[in-house]
């Protein structure tokens, strides 16, 4: 892999991971499309996906840590006994969202990536992805009159449900963020909280793959000038993360009637495109 491969590797894990448009499908398709010789899941990729997920977190921690901060000293009090109880709420509404992908994750993630890992699969999902962000933007018409619930309003069945959401993410092309943030959306949560919710949700997901990923690099230590590319390539992805999450939550909090429409007519155009391409 050269530097250049691996800055454009790292714009587009920035840029899709916090889009509803699949940095899993994105990652498997633009390489197999440029004809790059790539082994995605080789132990030569792996310190470049270890500090690749590490920049992309690391953005989401700096983007929301005013959230975080007003979360934990909400729940210990320092804001009144309401605002300590929505705090404590919300908190607990994030741990079980998170159970299901830390379950169905640690199961049947490998079987799935191994099973629909392939260019034309990510392809094929991220067109059935783009369907999915323009079904539910039409069907939330019916759920417009509490399309504004707080977040603490969830109940945790409701977290849940948003959860394994969020599991629909192992099969490349389907998007983590949009799958959360249709989630949300067919609970009567805005576009806005939606997002809220399914940034502060990946963030402990996103740092425990991490450590996962790096726990197997004790087999394969890298060279000194593959960190150094990787460490280039995370302080990339996680500029472009950053800019790229304010500017989603600004767009989802201007544009709440039609938000996930341009996502889904560009993921099942970019899908269909793909798709053909790689088959002829």
């Amino acid at each position: 892999m050269t530097l250049l491969q691996a800055i454009i590797i790292a714009i587009i894990q920035g840029a899709t991971e916090q889009f509803p448009i699949s940095s899993l499908g994105h990652a498997a398709i633009v390489p197999a499309m440029l004809h790059w010789p790539l082994d995605l899941h080789g132990e030569m990729f792996l310190p470049l996906l270890v500090m690749l997920h590490l920049g992309t977190c690391a953005a989401l921690l700096v983007f929301f840590w005013r959230d975080w901060v007003a979360l934990f000293t909400g729940a210990a009090g320092r804001h009144g006994e309401t605002c300590q109880m929505d705090s404590i709420r919300i908190l607990a509404l994030l741990c079980v969202a998170t159970v299901p992908a830390v379950l169905i994750g640690g199961l049947f993630e490998h079987a799935i990536r191994n099973l629909f890992g392939t260019a034309r699969y990510a392809a094929v999902f991220l067109t059935l992805n783009g369907v999915i962000l323009l079904a539910v933007d039409r069907m939330r018409a019916t759920l417009r009159h509490h399309n504004d619930r707080p977040l603490a309003s969830l109940g945790f069945g409701e977290a849940l449900v948003i959860g394994l959401f969020q599991c629909l993410a192992f099969f490349p092309g389907l998007s983590r963020s949009g799958a959360c943030i249709v989630g949300g959306l067919l609970r009567g949560l805005s576009h806005e909280n939606s997002a809220r919710f399914s940034f502060l949700m990946a963030q402990p997901v996103i740092l425990a793959a991490t450590v996962l990923e790096a726990l197997k690099l004790r087999h394969a230590p890298p060279q000194p000038e593959q960190m150094h590319m990787a460490i280039i390539a995370a302080i990339v992805a996680g500029v472009v993360a950053l800019v790229c999450t304010g500017i989603l939550m600004r767009y989802f909090r201007d544009h709440e009637d039609w938000a996930l429409r341009p996502f889904g007519w560009y993921c099942m155009g970019a899908g269909v495109v793909a798709f053909l391409y790689l088959s002829f």
